[in-house]
């Protein structure tokens, strides 16, 4: 029973915040327009400033953990080569990009950093798990999404040097490594600037699940969906599966598990479904998946919590 709490109160504050957005947008205190800028305000100034906080404040070659990062790498890439062999099993070839990258991709950032706050207090771990895999969700999405378009049309090179530049100019990317160079040259951090980094880096997890609940339309996750769901069991369970044993196998344990159980098990992004249409899909796949992936993220991620803390590994 113990266990079963510890992971009921580490998931459902986040799941009731969420709500707390959807419910919040179903009685016009928030509108698409505010939902919008909210989402790009967390994306660009209180998530970087969070990862900015937390690693700043602590010795970087201390917490710098090799073995973490190529871990997060490579179990990202492989999963993506699985989805996308999975993929040539669907009968419509068409949804076969939107079906491959709404199975990997995490919400490794506003979820991610959520759900670990929640039990440490800080964002532990997921810094390094987002430098290990953000720039490959990135780059692998703009490949297969291009070589798998409906129209099969050649790959953009223009989109892709975009995608490449963004993935450059990623705000959180960003605040990652001022947050590493600001630990590396072991630079002071005044008490004025301290409270005023903290002020907007306490509005980040708070303001991004409201923002995602705020976004979450049930009637959209009604379409394609059969794939939607075997996307949507293959994100939540399938990849943490395989994985999750081999990370233990390895060694890690608390705060580097459960960056590990985010990066594989959490919600596919929102983002996902923005790429997908911008470069000529339907959207429609994605787009159930994210809902569906988002609504159940909190009995599934609740599951994997508790198996790990009965075997004593969190």
């Amino acid at each position: 029973m113990e266990n079963l709490i510890f992971s009921l109160n580490a998931t459902l504050p986040i799941f009731f915040t969420m709500m707390l957005g959807w419910f919040f947008h179903k009685v016009g205190l928030m509108d698409d327009g505010f939902i919008k800028k909210m989402n790009k305000f967390v994306f660009q100034a209180a998530l970087p400033v969070l990862v900015f906080q937390d690693l700043a404040t602590v010795d970087f070659f201390e917490v710098w953990d090799t073995k973490f990062v190529l871990f997060c790498f490579f179990a990202t890439l492989l999963s993506i080569l699985g989805v996308t062999a999975l993929s040539y099993l669907l009968k419509d070839r068409s949804i076969q990009g939107e079906f491959i990258q709404a199975s990997y991709r995490s919400s490794a950032a506003i979820l991610g950093i959520a759900f670990i706050q929640n039990i440490y207090g800080n964002s532990g771990m997921a810094p390094l798990m987002i430098v290990a895999t953000v720039p490959l969700y990135n780059i692998m999405a703009v490949t297969v999404l291009s070589v798998m378009k409906p129209q099969s049309e050649k790959m953009n090179r223009k989109l892709i040097m975009k995608t490449l530049y963004g993935i450059m100019t990623n705000p959180i990317l960003i605040g990652i490594l001022c947050g590493i160079l600001w630990s590396v040259l072991k630079l002071p951090m005044p008490i004025i600037l301290e409270k005023t980094v903290k002020n907007v880096s306490v509005l980040a997890t708070p303001l991004g699940l409201m923002a995602m609940g705020g976004s979450f339309r049930l009637s959209q996750a009604a379409g394609k969906l059969k794939p939607a769901i075997l996307a949507s069991v293959i994100k939540l369970v399938g990849l943490a599966s395989i994985f999750l044993p081999v990370a233990v196998r390895l060694g890690f344990t608390h705060d580097k598990l459960i960056a590990i159980l985010v990066m594989l098990s959490s919600a596919t992004t929102v983002s996902s479904f923005i790429m997908a249409k911008n470069m000529g899909h339907e959207g429609t796949l994605t787009s159930s998946t994210v809902m569906f992936t988002t609504l159940f993220s909190a009995f599934t991620l609740t599951g994997w919590l508790f198996l790990l803390r009965t075997l004593q590994l969190i």
